[in-house]
């Protein structure tokens, strides 16, 4: 009885064409770039083993997939660091704008103090003298029949400051009281400064406490050098309040 050989589907390949197929599919890999990185020599080594096609795909496959997961892990390590270091930049410059917005805050704040302390200074208009006249004294000296302010003990030529911070709104000849300066106080008050020799403000001027307005002297109708000084109301002569008081109650001792 004759045997037929077997055909078609169930024929087992022969090693030559599965070594073939083997050999295409590495350079199938190889030319999409799967296995590039692969040292050439370890793989003549692999291929060198007479081994299915098969299984020699699987053992590159492999290597191929822990290579791509040690680069992608390296790159999330990096994307990873990247953020961290924008992350702590960005905290570095928030800091650094709230520190520049602190600075600038501070410095609004002690520049407001300085202008409410300024505003509430006042100083003597003579600085060490004393009253030599005092007010409301009686006597066919003054027009009105009494002192309408306080004088101050000094020489002619001495330095007069204005006693707080304010406007100068008069300066000038004043008849009686001979050269004067009037000054419009921060707080709506009015102080006035006769007799002087010389003036060293103009109207509309701005002036800080202490700062020099004149120099003493005999002007107008006086019997000797010293300062006249009026604490009033309005700028008008006539609207006078007690100096001393009004020195005193800002804080100046006399």
């Amino acid at each position: 009885m004759a045997f037929t050989r077997a055909t078609g589907k169930h024929r087992r390949p022969s090693r030559i064409t599965r070594t073939t197929k083997s050999a295409a599919g590495v350079a199938a890999l190889t030319t999409t770039g799967v296995i590039g990185t692969l040292a050439a020599p370890a793989f003549a080594a692999d291929t060198a083993v007479q081994q299915t096609g098969l299984t020699q795909a699987i053992t590159i496959g492999d290597t191929v997939a822990e290579q791509i997961d040690a680069q992608a892990a390296a790159q999330q390590h990096a994307a990873e660091e990247a953020a961290a270091l924008k992350k702590a930049e960005e905290a570095a410059r928030q800091r650094a704008l709230a520190e520049v917005k602190e600075e600038r805050a501070a410095k609004a704040r002690a520049a407001r103090a300085a202008e409410r302390k300024l505003l509430n200074t006042f100083v003597a208009p003579i600085a060490g003298s004393y009253v030599s006249t005092g007010y409301k004294t009686g006597g066919s000296l003054w027009s009105s029949g009494s002192h309408t302010g306080v004088d101050f003990h000094a020489a002619s030529g001495t330095v007069v400051h204005a006693v707080g911070a304010g406007t100068v709104v008069t300066t000038g000849w004043g008849g009686a009281y001979g050269n004067q300066v009037v000054i419009k106080m921060h707080d709506g008050t009015y102080t006035m400064y006769g007799h002087l020799s010389s003036i060293s403000v103009t109207e509309g001027q701005t002036v800080t406490p202490g700062q020099q307005i004149a120099l003493s002297g005999s002007t107008g109708n006086t019997t000797g050098p010293h300062l006249h000084f009026e604490a009033r109301t309005t700028a008008e002569y006539g609207s006078d309040i007690d100096p001393v008081s009004y020195l005193r109650s800002h804080g100046v001792s006399l």
